[in-house]
């Protein structure tokens, strides 16, 4: 392997095809949490997939049963009450969007279990993106009480239409990979065994197509989705707003507790 990638400690590596890097993320929390280093690693992972001359293609997928359950409340509540942390953090977030948009090879996502918040970013923003049919996704953001500002805004009106992403980013209801496929937000639903071998097999087509042409038709495509990038640069700045607001800390500090939030119905913007 490369050793662009020996310094990664949360990705782990492998060629299921000669021009192919799977990247797995290998997290030490419960669902395939993202603690603030996998957090960071996902974020910064695809600079070197985009300058790396041997790969034509990826995959991202979880290790075990899960894609990934999104960050880690602890370590987020407290983003909460550390500005330098909260600005990394927020950092983050943007370079994992941009990372993926921006990275020239085909990027296949292969989800099973849980992926939420960015965890589901990792999925969406994918350009061929495949979960099991009893895949759990949940973007959760308004039931820690912050803003959706990871990736849904960026994205889910364009694949799904806006009266879908308001339904499930403003409910935060938790929604399977078949529904997901129904309403358009992912590429492909199959049975839960099928889904890593088909990631392999179109990152495989992938690697053995013509590359410059598979790699400005992404360009070209994903200009649809850049073009909300404003939208996308002030759902996130909202977020963390959020996060070092009353909501947030109240949100995450509730759902730590195991307890209902109690937010005050008369505060807000």
């Amino acid at each position: 392997m490369n050793d662009r990638y020996a310094r990664y400690q949360r990705l782990v590596f492998d060629r299921p095809h000669p021009r192919v890097l799977r990247i797995t993320m290998k997290s030490p929390l419960k669902m395939g949490a993202m603690d603030a280093l996998l957090h960071r690693e996902v974020s910064e992972i695809w600079r070197d997939v985009d300058e790396d001359a041997t790969v034509s293609a990826a995959i991202i997928t979880g290790d075990g049963n899960n894609f990934s359950a999104g960050g880690d409340l602890n370590h987020e509540r407290k983003v909460c009450d550390d500005y330098d942390l909260r600005m990394q953090t927020m950092s983050e977030a943007r370079n994992l969007v941009y990372g993926m948009l921006n990275c020239r090879k085909p990027i296949v996502s292969a989800a099973r279990g849980w992926a939420v918040g960015a965890g589901l970013a990792c999925l969406v923003l994918a350009d061929v993106s495949i979960a099991a049919k009893n895949a759990k996704f949940s973007d959760g953001h308004l039931k820690i009480g912050v803003a959706a500002g990871d990736h849904a805004t960026i994205i889910w009106p364009i694949l799904c239409g806006v009266a879908k992403a308001k339904y499930y980013l403003m409910t935060a209801e938790t929604f399977t990979g078949e529904e997901a496929e129904r309403m358009n937000l992912i590429s492909l639903a199959l049975p839960d065994e099928e889904v890593e071998a088909k990631a392999v097999a179109i990152a495989s087509k992938f690697a053995d197509g013509p590359p410059a042409a598979l790699r400005w038709t992404k360009m070209m495509l994903n200009h649809w989705i850049k073009s909300a990038g404003p939208i996308f640069d002030a759902s996130l700045a909202l977020e963390f707003i959020g996060f070092a607001g009353p909501e947030g800390k109240e949100g995450i500090d509730a759902f730590l507790q195991k307890r209902p939030p109690k937010f005050d119905p008369e505060s807000g913007a």
